[in-house]
């Protein structure tokens, strides 16, 4: 890790650029949130076109403006949010195996559709684990090379380059970031605590995403929905979970949540859905429909077979 003419140096890492596995699964009785991608399906694509286990460590870059200058040669993958990224000025494809050479200067602009973006290497980056994880979290400071997001001129080991074929995801199995269609929620215990024409509201009108966007959380604006709950003792935090706080307007906590919290939640995102919403950006329109666990697990299973039949192009 400290041979710097080798690897990759980070020239501006643009608004956030994060180092990130699967996440750190296991640790939330220390108090240790899961982190890790906000988008796995995209994440998981851009390691395998690098030709790389699915929780090889990668990069999350959100909204875009990153650039970087490889010091070794390597092949990359970019997948997410849709972004004009080049190489050496030159545009180059996401959803594909891109080669690269020392000197090489990656530039990406900023999202069109979608708002995170997926950086893999062949190889992956290696990265010391902390608690079996190299997730950043930032407000644990944890993971990453610091526990910090990634800063300007830093320098990021990669591995040996070895020569794999040339990769792309078919077009039909990519997603489509301006998918409207509902949110998928399994109404929880305290779903009772909201009257009736609540819940109708609820999973009947438009939401839209705030301002208040990040890593832990969405914080959405629409139809007041308030609980008859009007304090109650902290509990876990689920990925996914829905809270509503005495101003009516729901928060989906994701991957960098708190482990506690003690607001009254309508329910839980299916896993699936919330990397809908993590790639939706201020203004945009989210509805909520209700699932039962059983529906919920039948549709993973299906959506689990379908992306094992995706099979990648062999390009060269």
């Amino acid at each position: 890790m400290n041979n710097t003419t080798n690897g990759v140096i980070v020239k501006n890492p643009g608004v956030l650029a994060l180092i990130q596995d699967q996440g750190r699964i296991g640790q939330h009785r220390i108090g240790l949130t899961v982190g890790g991608p906000m988008d796995p399906f995209a994440f998981r694509w851009a390691n395998r076109l690098c030709s790389n286990a699915d929780n090889t460590t990668a990069i999350e870059i959100s909204i875009g403006g990153f650039v970087a200058e490889f010091q070794q040669p390597t092949q990359i993958a970019l997948t997410g949010a849709k972004v004009k990224a080049t190489l050496n000025n030159q545009p180059i494809p996401m959803w594909q195996t891109v080669p690269v050479q020392a000197g090489d200067t990656l530039k990406l602009g900023f999202a069109t559709q979608g708002c995170r973006i997926y950086l893999a290497f062949q190889g992956g980056l290696p990265i010391e684990p902390q608690f079996g994880s190299t997730a950043t979290v930032v407000r644990e400071k944890i993971g990453g090379l610091h526990g910090t997001a990634l800063t300007k001129e830093q320098h990021l080991p990669l591995t040996t380059w070895q020569a794999h074929s040339t990769l792309m995801l078919p077009f039909a199995d990519r997603p489509d970031y301006e998918n409207e269609q509902p949110l998928r929620v399994v109404l929880g215990y305290q779903a009772e605590s909201f009257s009736r024409i609540d819940r109708a509201h609820f999973f009947s009108c438009e939401y839209k995403v705030s301002e208040r966007m990040d890593r832990m959380g969405y914080r959405l604006t629409g139809t007041e929905c308030k609980s008859s709950i009007s304090s109650m003792l902290s509990e876990g935090i689920c990925h996914g979970a829905i809270q509503l706080p005495p101003d009516g307007q729901p928060i989906v906590l994701l991957n960098d949540r708190q482990t506690i919290g003690g607001y009254p939640k309508m329910g839980a995102m299916m896993a699936r859905d919330t990397a809908r919403l993590a790639q939706k950006t201020q203004g945009n329109s989210v509805f909520f429909s209700a699932v039962t666990i059983q529906e919920a697990h039948a549709i993973n299973v299906m959506e689990k077979h379908k992306e094992a039949q995706i099979k990648l192009l062999k390009l060269k």
